[in-house]
């Protein structure tokens, strides 16, 4: 006998039905089956138009094929916690991409989170609890977050899963703004955002509970931006000119637009503007916009162009400015999404952009960059060349091993290493609070242990000090300052930048 009617168009029916029988009950009932539906794996159902498999997995169910490696490493440490009463940290990034450089960046973020749950349960001195990793995947930008956050809330209130904090959150759009509201607000769940820049979506001393629980290891786009102008103080406001998405609902665009608007103040003319399609892979006919707009760029007094937009975008803009008949050079300085240039398939045969003419010089802060703290480094204060060292050796160690391979894993556009101090961050939460009588500490323990993250407490992050203010937002923290080189294809280091324009002292003091 078939309890289930099978397909699923029956699935559908039935929820429906149960829906109308079960009245207000209806929704309830029908996120909790939908989040066993074996229709992908346990855990993990179909949903939306295109049926992505969304939802959370301890490594026994791969998202996508390019995340196997990864996924089965997950699993194998995760089976190795089992029946050590281990805290479990969950990885909340968009998992399926149509975009291969996309892919390419979410399988850098598992393997960063991966890293740091080895070095936890494997470096460090026995410490307890062991770590648990599972992989929650909220469906393309973000769309199905609330049945994954819900996921969550019950892993957070099973005294067997005992999730203790959510890492991830890596890109600012309005979604994830609210998927981090509800799970700090609402569920009580400690969040550590990891790539994550916009300045809106953080504590502030003038809403300083917004979002409790919530830590950010990444510098915003606002740091980002007095790093540039610290760094790049010989540019004249004069010879600016700003290029901006004018489209709403994407935190990411709406602060880069403020901060690049304040270093061009004095600019003779007006930014140029156009409007990227919802989806921001999605090329559309911005092409032709651009071309029109680079005459007007060629007929301005700017040397210096401050582009607010994400990377489709930026990529399509500078192959028209390769185009120019002006024969000048520009340095165009963009946010840290920029780095996704390095893994584009399609920017991969437009190199010679950056070289036609007077030459273009792509510049923009990253959030991470071996550079910043390897062998050649002189910087004395706000990073650690032994931290990064560690990270170095464990991706040697599985990133070209077999059969324990996570994967060809690159730092130097900075996922990896920004993912894997997000989770290290909320392994240190955990484990702080895991003191004593406490074996494990609860959500409100892990959330209050934000604000100890400073001073000789600091985390010592592979991409430098991690000293968390007591809003949950990285003060000063490092700035790897970076350009596209043609030759090599990749991002070079130019050097450091602050914020606050000057390194931390070193201990690492937060003024008052």
């Amino acid at each position: 006998m078939t309890l289930w009617p099978a397909g699923p168009l029956n699935r559908a029916l039935l929820i429906v039905a149960l829906a109308v029988v079960l009245g207000s009950g209806g929704y309830v009932a029908y996120d909790r089956w939908l989040a066993e539906d074996p229709a992908c794996a346990p855990g993990v159902a179909q949903r939306g138009a295109r049926h992505e498999c969304v939802g959370v997995t301890d490594g026994s169910y791969v998202f996508h094929p390019s995340l196997k490696q990864v996924t089965e490493r997950i699993k194998a440490e995760n089976d190795s916690v089992a029946g050590k009463s281990p805290a479990t940290i969950a990885l909340m990034i968009p998992m399926v991409s149509d975009a291969p450089a996309e892919r390419r960046e979410y399988v850098e973020q598992v393997q960063g989170a991966y890293l740091a749950q080895y070095r936890a349960n494997h470096q460090a001195n026995n410490k307890q609890p062991p770590i648990r990793l599972v992989l929650a995947n909220p469906g393309r930008g973000y769309k199905e977050w609330r049945t994954v956050a819900d996921q969550l809330a019950r892993a957070a209130a099973d005294g067997k899963e005992n999730l203790r904090a959510v890492a991830g959150i890596n890109i600012s759009i309005t979604e994830t703004e609210e998927a981090v509201r509800y799970l700090t607000r609402e569920k009580g769940i400690p969040v550590v955002a990891g790539p994550m820049t916009a300045d809106d979506i953080k504590n502030t001393a003038a809403d300083p509970h917004r979002y409790p629980g919530l830590a950010r290891v990444a510098p915003g786009n606002t740091d980002q931006a007095n790093a540039l102008a610290s760094y790049g103080s010989d540019i004249k406001p004069e010879e600016t000119l700003v290029v901006e998405d004018v489209r709403e609902g994407d935190n990411y665009l709406t602060s880069l637009r403020q901060t690049f608007e304040k270093l061009a103040k004095g600019a003779p003319n007006a930014p140029e503007t156009f409007r990227s399609p919802p989806d921001f892979n999605d090329e559309a006919n911005l092409a032709n916009d651009f071309h029109q707009m680079v005459p007007d760029v060629c007929a301005s007094a700017a040397k210096t162009v401050y582009f607010a937009g994400r990377p489709v975008q930026l990529r399509q803009f500078l192959v028209e400015l390769g185009n120019r008949t002006c024969n000048k050079h520009y340095t165009v300085i963009s946010g840290s999404h920029a780095s996704t240039l390095t893994v584009d398939e399609k920017f991969d045969g437009q190199w010679d952009t950056l070289t036609k003419g007077a030459g273009i010089t792509l510049r923009y802060a990253s959030l991470a960059h071996p550079g910043a703290w390897g062998e050649s480094s002189t910087a004395t204060t706000g990073g650690s060349k032994a931290a990064l060292k560690e990270l170095s050796d464990l991706v040697q160690k599985f990133a070209t091993k077999e059969p324990d391979s996570i994967g060809p894993a690159d730092l130097s556009d900075g996922r990896v290493i920004i993912t894997y101090d997000a989770v290290s961050t909320a392994v240190a939460g955990i484990r702080n609070d895991a003191v004593g009588s406490v074996k494990m500490p609860s959500l409100s323990e892990v959330a209050d242990s934000w604000l100890r993250l400073h001073g000789n407490n600091r985390v010592e992050g592979a991409s430098g000090w991690i000293c968390l203010d007591q809003y949950g937002n990285p003060y000063n923290k490092t700035i790897s300052m970076v350009h596209l080189d043609p030759a090599t294809k990749t991002a070079v280091f130019d050097g450091i930048a602050w914020p606050a324009g000057r390194a931390p002292d070193a201990n690492c003091s937060i003024p008052n």
